[in-house]
């Protein structure tokens, strides 16, 4: 089956750094674009960054630019989003997407995991 995997989630101390890590199941994950994505309570789910398969360029929304960083590993079928400086606005349940495209747009990707909460509080 083809299943997409969220990992890293917990409770970090404000102005603490936690890294997610995005995994697959039933297809290789390195021949996909990925983006990471999170939502707040009562909020939309709102694009973070994601990193092509070709070329590995990375994008970021303006709002995550300098305490967000996207990356990929190969050897290990792994992607991951390190968070640093985090605040407690940046509580919510974060989603790892696959597709074929790099885009932070949520409709552009076609399969997508169960989301691992984040929650950042003192």
């Amino acid at each position: 089956q083809l299943q997409v995997v969220e990992s890293g989630g917990g409770l970090v101390q404000p102005g603490g750094s936690r890294r997610l890590s995005c995994a697959a199941s039933g297809f290789t994950l390195d021949s996909y674009a990925v983006g990471w994505f999170r939502q707040a309570p009562g909020k939309e789910r709102k694009g973070i960054s994601c990193i092509n398969n070709t070329n590995g360029r990375t994008y970021y929304d303006a709002s995550a630019k300098g305490r967000f960083i996207i990356s990929r590993d190969n050897a290990n079928h792994t992607v991951y989003l390190q968070m640093i400086r985090l605040k407690p606005e940046d509580t919510a349940v974060y989603y790892c997407a696959v597709g074929s495209g790099c885009t932070v747009l949520a409709g552009s990707y076609d399969y997508w995991g169960q989301g691992t909460q984040v929650t950042v509080s003192s």
